[in-house]
């Protein structure tokens, strides 16, 4: 099944009128806003923006279990051998474990150590302010996207 985030549509509009490139560069700040405090913030708390990334990604993944190492990739948007040197590199730093499958044990899920959960829940509540603090420009950003274009 197609990931219904990286999937373009097939038909985009021709033409863009002012207020749609003006929607789009807002949403564009806002977003490089978010990504650079959240670059800064994982370097202050010891870890290296992609670091901080692979921890979430884990973290988050909605299989109990955990993701393997191709649904680490595919969260990612990195091929899987590069998603294995990454793994190999967090385990070594103390921040992943990899547990296998006691059904298949050629299957490897991956899971937070008890240092990355710490650095994890420290970093996610602070994003979570920030993204609450740009959340009345987001969501008038969205809004706009229903609206006709200012005069």
């Amino acid at each position: 099944m197609a990931d219904p985030i990286r999937t373009p549509r097939r038909n985009p509009p021709v033409e863009l009128d002012l207020h749609g490139y003006r929607m789009l560069s807002d949403f564009r700040y806002l977003l490089r806003r978010f990504l650079g405090f959240s670059q800064s913030a994982a370097r202050r708390a010891g870890l290296t923006p992609r670091q901080h990334q692979a921890l979430l990604a884990v973290k988050g993944f909605a299989a109990p279990c955990g993701p393997t190492i191709g649904d680490f990739a595919e969260r990612l948007g990195i091929r899987p051998h590069s998603a294995v040197e990454l793994v190999d590199r967090l385990v070594e730093a103390g921040l992943l474990l990899r547990r296998h499958d006691p059904a298949d044990r050629r299957r490897v899920f991956l899971a937070l150590t008890d240092a990355a959960e710490t650095r994890l829940a420290s970093l996610s509540a602070i994003h979570l302010e920030e993204l609450r603090s740009l959340r009345p420009a987001l969501l008038q950003i969205l809004d706009r996207l229903g609206s006709p274009p200012e005069p």
